[in-house]
């Protein structure tokens, strides 16, 4: 009998980009490909590769450069590149990167394990020559779901219609397609939250970012498959999803729904063995009141605002293409903490946008100040190529702009700790992540995976991960939280993430 071929999958980037990893892990496994997960024990490396801003392609490139010089020392034999960056830039990443031995976008993906094959058995598979994807669908939404099963949409499956029944045959733990864009997906670890990708695509066009580019135009999974999805995750240990996509408030605009998310999630909140529900990347432009109660009253979906607001001055964010200003934001975190006072909220924003001024940067430290947000990412604006703010005038000198993201970083930093430090005699629901020598790490309502910081238990006698604790915040490490287990800590299922 032949030695079953062996892939690692390298991931960077991005949850959605774990979600579309885990797909390609539930193909290649599906077709007899063993999955191992360091690339050193592997046939063939795959590096899902992120294509946002320079640092994070740099990291790609990195990547791909690690694992190729394990080629001769070890099983590698091959490299391959996948993801955003690959579909960008295609063949042009190809020639400028030749220890990749492929670069797959993401029209290869259903494909997947007969293009490594044909890597790994010597041959070429030609790199893509990158399109705007965005053309790949109808302008209007409403036209676009007929259209989707014709277009590669990593993360959600299959084009083809799924057999009626599952395979028996499929290797344990695999998630079986159940619909026309539900995924073969294979979980890559055992941690007790899993992202699940609520769509594809962005119909915004603000004027810093190439993602619709190459990403394309928005597209929504169907609610069946989610839920799906959702159950067969929580049947794998998991305790906490969260709903990925580029614009999660922007979820069913093309099922002829826009208030869709709103009746999903109470749906989603009901799975069995699921103890928390969250939604990232929303729009305060496409807030709404009824999406707002959804997400402060219903049991187990969390009252977590990841807000996209990016800046607060006026003429700032209109350069961005974006709305808003510094006293209606204020104004939506009002409305949000007036219902939920504990809500945890996040943001990002760039500074040294082209025609920032002092005035600006001012206006945005107002609003920063006032926001009492949990969790602050601040970026140093740079050209992206394809976008059009790489064609403004009035750029700021770099040392102008790194002197900007240096002196919001710092206010940034110290207004994350003063809001955990608000937090001190808050009572928590912690889902544990980690229980080692180093102590017992979980995560609050109010913190998101990777981002938010966590918190730090006091005691760990009895606890294992994926276990929920009640307990009280009694100190603060910057913006990390030290809790106390409550006793009876394990929080009712109604109770959990509240």
């Amino acid at each position: 009998m032949p030695e079953r071929r062996t892939v690692a999958l390298v991931t960077l980037g991005c949850a959605r980009n774990e979600v579309d990893s885990e797909e390609l892990a539930g193909r290649l496994e599906a077709d007899g490909w063993d999955l191992v997960k360091d690339a050193a024990d592997a046939d063939v490396a795959v590096v899902n590769t992120c294509g946002f801003v320079e640092a994070a392609k740099k990291d790609s490139v990195d990547a791909l450069l690690e694992a190729n010089d394990l080629k001769g020392h070890g099983r590698t034999q091959a490299v391959v590149a996948v993801g955003c960056m690959a579909e960008r830039y295609g063949k042009d990443l190809a020639e400028a990167l030749p220890e990749a031995d492929g670069v797959l976008g993401f029209d290869d993906y259903a494909d997947i394990s007969d293009r490594l094959q044909t890597i790994l058995s010597g041959g070429i598979h030609a790199a893509h020559t990158p399109r705007d994807r965005r053309k790949l669908l109808p302008i209007s939404p409403a036209q676009r779901q007929e259209s989707a099963a014709s277009v590669a949409l990593p993360g959600h499956g299959p084009a083809a219609e799924a057999p009626e029944a599952a395979p028996a045959d499929l290797p344990e733990g695999l998630a079986p397609a159940s619909g026309p864009r539900a995924p073969l997906r294979r979980r890559l670890d055992g941690a007790p939250v899993a992202s699940v990708k609520l769509a594809s695509g962005c119909d915004r066009r603000c004027s810093f970012c190439a993602i619709p580019s190459f990403r394309g135009s928005f597209i929504s999974r169907r609610p069946s498959d989610v839920l799906n999805e959702t159950r067969w995750l929580a049947e794998q240990g998991v305790k906490e999803i969260m709903l990925v996509s580029e614009n999660n408030t922007s979820y069913g605009k093309d099922l002829g729904d826009i208030r869709l998310l709103e009746s999903l999630l109470p749906e989603l909140a009901e799975v069995d063995g699921l103890e928390r529900v969250r939604v990232s990347y929303l729009q305060p432009a496409e807030m709404r009141p009824g999406l707002i109660d959804v997400l402060t009253s219903t049991p187990k979906v969390v009252p977590y605002f990841d807000l996209s607001f990016q800046h607060s001055a006026p003429d700032v964010l209109r350069a961005m293409r974006r709305f808003g200003d510094t006293d209606r934001f204020l104004e939506l975190l009002d409305t949000i903490r007036g219902k939920a006072p504990e809500a945890g909220v996040r943001s990002n924003f760039i500074v040294g946008f082209p025609g920032e001024t002092e005035a600006h940067l001012a206006e945005l430290e107002r609003f920063l100040t006032g926001a009492r947000l949990d969790a602050i990412g601040v970026f140093g604006y740079s050209d992206e190529e394809g976008t059009e703010a790489a064609t403004y005038e009035n750029k700021l000198d770099e040392d102008v702009v790194a002197e900007r993201l240096a002196r919001v970083s710092r206010l940034a930093e110290e207004l994350v700790s003063q809001r955990a430090e608000e937090r001190v005699g808050e009572t928590v629901h912690v889902l544990v992540e980690s229980v080692d020598d180093e102590g017992v790490y979980g995560r609050g309502a109010h913190q998101a995976p990777e981002t938010d910081g966590q918190v730090l238990l006091t005691s760990g006698e009895g606890l294992s991960v994926g276990r929920m604790v009640e307990a009280k915040v009694v100190g603060t490490e910057g913006v990390d939280l030290v809790a106390e287990p409550l006793d009876g800590s394990l929080a009712c299922s109604e109770e959990a993430g509240r």
